[in-house]
């Protein structure tokens, strides 16, 4: 049974398992898509066997993950840690931000992709929803806690800490601490005293 309207290369994709809806990706090329399953394998390869291989692990905080992460698309500043575990939206690293001195702790979620709700009604199929893409900017010093989720769309601040465990939908601003789900700030960080 032919869907109305789909172009070949669309419907051979359906049927092999890969769904590119037309409505986001437009009419790709069978080029387009080739270059794109070779950057995942290559994306995958490169975070799975580079970003926690026990051979490499004194160097891969601070050199191995941070380099993984520029070879995939992130925009990625000096002095950068990456902990253990950490996932990175690798199909849209390019919306990602992390300035110098930024620490990203054990088992970080960036995510730059989330379903559209937004005009989603009883008996529509969930599958078929667009997805909204936004964003991720890690300022300048800032760190999220261990198993910290940051949604699209977020800024986190210079200086800023993200606790443990929270999920950020909002931005945060600079120089100061939140925590929870979703997270809100809890203190603003004082500024050092004139000795």
């Amino acid at each position: 049974m032919k869907e109305k309207g789909l172009s070949p290369l669309f419907l051979f994709l359906r049927r092999i398992g890969l769904n590119y809806p037309e409505e986001e990706y437009g009419n790709v090329t069978l080029s387009q898509v080739i270059f794109r399953v070779w950057k995942t394998y290559r994306d995958s390869f490169l975070l799975k066997f580079m970003m926690n291989s026990w051979i490499l692990s004194p160097l891969e905080p601070r050199k191995i993950r941070p380099w993984v992460l520029k070879k995939i698309g992130c925009h990625v500043g000096k002095d950068v840690f990456i902990g253990s575990n950490v996932w990175i939206d690798s199909g849209h690293a390019h919306l990602i931000t992390i300035e110098d001195h930024v620490h990203v702790t054990a088992r970080t979620v960036l995510l730059c992709h989330k379903k559209d709700l937004s005009h989603y009604y009883v008996g529509d199929d969930y599958a078929k929803l667009p997805y909204h893409k936004g964003e991720i900017h890690l300022c300048k010093g800032c760190s999220t806690g261990t198993d910290t989720i940051i949604m699209p769309g977020v800024t986190i601040g210079e200086g800023a800490i993200i606790g443990a465990g929270s999920l950020v939908t909002k931005d945060i601003p600079a120089w100061t601490i939140a925590i929870g789900r979703p997270a809100k700030v809890v203190k603003e960080i004082p500024e050092k005293e004139n000795l």
